[in-house]
């Protein structure tokens, strides 16, 4: 490299930009960390040893990475000045989704193996399309290409920001004009809709992108805006509403359960990116509300995996603000397919048993059914299968866990740059909970998703502390 959704759609075709949340003072002029989506330089160097060593299970995932399509250099890109999702409108936002995951994947080959070919094809991709997109049409849907290939968008280009022919200031000006307005606005507003009327995925989809561009513009208002949504939105996309309530087992429900197991896959892979993208700033989301996201994609993995899972019924308004609304309840979980899947499950996995030596046995058992993951263009043709960026048995397997005293605090090092607001170094929870079998020790599954994963086995029953990196640029995991 060269230095230098489904839902019913509420017509509304103006878009108003929100104002953003305020900084706080002490926040203000924290720098944020850059690569820092859902990579770091810790985690790129740390995918490059490990393929170039051999090493299990990496070099799997970088097989994967190298047999799609989209990963190669010869890859030329067909960019389109309006990009059009929904009924009622000539659908191409295909030859979007398509040149965002070529990027992707070619910008993170470059880094595995260092073949410049990959990072120009990258470049060239991103380039045309920032050179020529200036809207996305559509009907409702036009608020999930927003959110989804805005948020992709993002991490395409944090991967090849330093390249010298990258123009990273048309880049920049996509974002904030192209993708983030929508995402934003639906945030605020919900297409017209009560704010119940949208599943939690639309909301997620537009915190992943609202969230992305703070981060890849460097505009900290932009990314406390994503943090204070997730943690206090009224939309059902907001960790609370998403995971409306803690069983006695330890799970967490999740709403969308009662809809169906591919919008619920779904919404647990977005929320894990916004988890992840905000822990590569020092913004520890994984362990707000003591863990709650992981009480909810534990109980997703469990029921996923074909395991009976408590629902309790949930009622919803629907329908457009003050057009007369109805409403629709769920009133248990839907039917499962135990083969399905998406490549959601090694990031958060990895976070919870690796980062912080907590055994989650469906996460970890979901993870190993689903490696090596593969990404877009593994999973169908169709826009579900370009839902999320995946390779996360390459990109997220970690080491082993230094084990500390019982009590420590684990959470995102805030060296080299990466800070939760006012720098303070956030704090996890204390509570090892989330699932019944989350007070278990770290054998059983734990130990069999290591084996399965070609890595030390999870320690069990104690707060560990992460392992920081000691590397050169001293970036956070």
């Amino acid at each position: 490299m060269k230095a230098a959704g489904i839902g019913i759609g509420i017509s509304a075709t103006a878009t108003v930009t929100a104002p953003a949340l305020a900084t706080p003072a002490d926040a203000a002029g924290a720098p944020l960390a850059h690569p820092g989506l859902l990579h770091t330089r810790t985690d790129l160097d740390r995918m490059a040893a490990k393929v170039r060593a051999g090493a299990r299970p990496y070099a799997a995932g970088f097989a994967k990475l190298t047999a799609n399509r989209h990963a190669q250099s010869g890859w030329r890109p067909n960019p389109q000045a309006v990009v059009y999702r929904g009924s009622g409108s000539p659908e191409n936002y295909g030859i979007l989704y398509n040149d965002i995951h070529a990027a992707y994947q070619n910008a993170l080959r470059y880094h595995v193996s260092g073949e410049e070919a990959h990072a120009d094809t990258a470049v060239a991709i991103l380039n045309a399309w920032s050179g020529k997109l200036t809207r996305l049409e559509g009907s409702a849907d036009r608020f999930l290409a927003a959110g989804l290939y805005g948020y992709q968008f993002a991490n395409a280009a944090e991967l090849v920001r330093e390249h010298g022919d990258f123009d990273l200031g048309r880049a920049r000006e996509l974002m904030r004009t192209v993708f983030h307005p929508l995402s934003d606005d639906f945030l605020t507003r919900h297409n017209g809709a009560v704010v119940t009327n949208y599943w939690p995925n639309w909301d997620l989809t537009a915190i992943a992108c609202v969230l992305a561009t703070g981060i890849f513009c460097d505009e900290r208002a932009v990314v406390e805006r994503a943090v204070e949504y997730f943690k206090h939105g009224d939309g059902m996309g907001s960790v609370k509403h998403a995971i409306p309530v803690v069983h006695e087992d330890g799970l967490g429900e999740w709403v969308e359960a009662g809809r169906d197991q591919g919008h619920a896959l779904l919404g647990v892979g977005l929320m894990g990116t916004v988890c992840e993208m905000a822990w590569n700033q020092g913004i520890d989301l994984y362990g707000y509300d003591d863990s709650r996201f992981l009480k909810g994609a534990q109980y997703v993995a469990k029921w996923s995996l074909g395991g009976d899972v408590p629902y309790r019924a949930n009622t919803r308004r629907k329908g457009a603000i003050g057009g007369g609304s109805g409403s629709e309840t769920a009133s248990g979980v839907a039917g499962v397919d135990p083969s399905m899947t998406r490549p959601i499950w090694a990031m958060i996995a990895n976070h919870y048993t690796k980062r912080r030596g907590l055994p989650a046995s469906y996460l970890t058992r979901a993870a190993a059914k689903a490696a090596p993951e593969g990404g877009g263009g593994d999973y169908g043709p169709n826009s579900g299968g370009f839902d999320q960026l995946g390779f996360g048995t390459l990109a997220f397997t970690r080491e082993r866990v230094e084990e500390t005293a019982a009590g420590s605090t684990p959470g995102p090092d805030p060296s080299g740059g990466a800070r939760g607001a006012g720098g303070v170094r956030p704090q996890a929870s204390a509570s090892p909970a989330a699932g019944g079998d989350l007070a278990a020790t770290g054998s059983g599954d734990a130990a069999g998703w290591a084996a399965a994963a070609g890595i030390g086995a999870v320690a069990g029953g104690l707060l560990l502390l992460r392992k920081r990196d000691r590397g050169r640029r001293g970036v956070a995991e």
